[in-house]
């Protein structure tokens, strides 16, 4: 058997362009491009904001038997390189998203954990700048809005059509837990 065609790369092209990028970012960062590092950064290239738990289910009909230990350290490893960040909305298990090179901001929902990316508000952003830093060279704030998404929302319509639009806001939010 060839390298293509064993059974523990069934399905990958591992001379595609993006693989290929993938290992030059990996190994620019410092790290080895290893097979499980490879497909855990190409998966969530497609499939942001995924747990742990989901990229290694995800990767395992491409790598074979991976434990879920081999993708933290995965994913761990490519976060302190700077190539993922990690996200982690109170009560939720910890998120990774390739996504890294903008200051954005993320939509959770409340009842099923869905997150989306929302890019930073042009303008005045006053909550970006504390009125006293106590001294803290301030690089970064990180902002999570909650809600409902549409799928968990009672009042959604199924056509996609808002039936709250120009309602109060308070009629739209879920109780604080």
């Amino acid at each position: 058997m060839n390298q293509r065609s064993g059974p523990a790369t069934r399905g990958v092209d591992h001379a595609d362009g993006h693989s290929a990028r993938l290992r030059e970012r990996l190994r620019a960062s410092g790290l080895r491009a290893t097979r499980p590092r490879i497909a855990v950064l190409r998966w969530l290239a497609g499939h942001p904001h995924s747990t742990a738990d989901q990229a290694a289910h995800a990767v395992r009909p491409e790598l074979g038997s991976v434990s879920t230990q081999a993708v933290y350290d995965v994913l761990h490893a490519c976060t302190d390189a700077g190539l993922l960040r990690r996200i982690e909305p109170a009560g939720h298990p910890a998120r990774f998203e390739s996504r890294t090179a903008d200051n954005h901001h993320h939509l959770v929902c409340r009842a099923c954990g869905r997150t989306e990316d929302v890019d930073c508000a042009l303008g005045a952003a006053p909550c970006l700048d504390p009125v006293d830093p106590a001294g803290f060279a301030v690089d970064e704030a990180e902002i999570v809005f909650w809600g409902l998404c549409p799928d968990c929302r009672p009042d959604a319509d199924p056509t996609g059509e808002d039936r709250l639009a120009g309602t109060d806001r308070g009629d739209r939010t879920a109780p604080r837990r």
